[in-house]
């Protein structure tokens, strides 16, 4: 029996259109033997102009749902995520060939990894890529360390969320995406880190592409009061959960001691 991963895709109107980049990257991933993937894809919206961008696949299903943002459109396509693993792509990015197999490697290699993120570039309307200087070596990231860096480093995190891929119990487990109307992602991030330790790939496995109607280039995206919002309540939700100490594999079960038996009245 095949075993799957779910890759989780929002989209709305304008991005609707780079949706058959996307399913081309999907279909060049090689997985390893015995794996497959699916596509959830979720509109945050209910208008006309997505469902014509949206592949003829049998692994393919798609829904539309009352605008939210993309944290609750990837939240709620949870609800149809049958992988072991949930796989992270915005209708306007593409995966690089061998993101997924290397993303497998790592979650199946060492069960303490919760998650993990790779390299991404950017991929400008000319075609060219440009990378993120001051990526971490490939290997684990420990547990705490993204909530440090981000708050010591403009509030930029090391790794980038929207390579995220994650054990579908954990991501549940958190309550999926963060209820915010931009860095939902992050949030998710610096929440599993606090949790679990992370695998960062030095390979590119996304190109993330910048074009004018993108959500985070757009003025609203960095209202100083929002901003520093989304900040405040992302970093107070990391910080709680490490407070509370639960983690991720959780630890075994301590028997309760044995309860001595009443003797019997005399």
């Amino acid at each position: 029996m095949s075993r799957r991963v779910t890759v989780v895709t929002a989209v709305h109107g304008p991005s609707a259109r780079f949706l058959p980049d996307a399913y081309a990257s999907l279909r060049a991933q090689l997985l390893p033997d015995g794996w497959e993937w699916e596509w959830v894809v979720q509109q945050d919206g209910t208008t006309d102009d997505v469902r014509p961008y949206v592949p003829d696949d049998a692994r393919v299903t798609f829904r539309q749902g009352r605008p939210g943002g993309p944290g609750v459109a990837r939240t709620i396509a949870l609800a149809r995520a049958e992988g072991t693993y949930v796989k992270v792509l915005d209708a306007d990015d593409r995966l690089t060939p061998g993101a997924l197999a290397r993303d497998l490697a790592a979650l199946e290699a060492d069960p303490t990894v919760g998650w993990t993120t790779c390299r991404v570039l950017d991929l400008l309307p000319d075609g060219s890529t440009v990378g993120f200087p001051g990526d971490p070596d490939e290997g684990p990231i420990e547990r705490g360390a993204v909530l440090g860096h981000w708050e010591r480093n403009g509030f930029r995190a090391p790794v980038h969320p929207a390579s995220l891929c994650v054990r579908r119990e954990l991501l549940v487990a958190l309550g999926g995406w963060m209820a915010l109307p931009a860095s939902e992602d992050t949030g998710l991030l610096l929440a599993l880190n606090e949790v679990s330790r992370g695998w960062f790939s030095a390979r590119a496995g996304l190109l993330y592409r910048k074009w004018e109607g993108q959500v985070t280039g757009q003025a609203a995206h960095d209202d100083p009061a929002e901003l520093e919002a989304r900040r405040a309540v992302a970093a107070a939700r990391a910080r709680a959960l490490a407070g509370f100490g639960w983690g991720y594999p959780p630890a075994p079960a301590v028997p309760a001691p044995p309860v001595p038996a009443t003797p019997p009245a005399p």
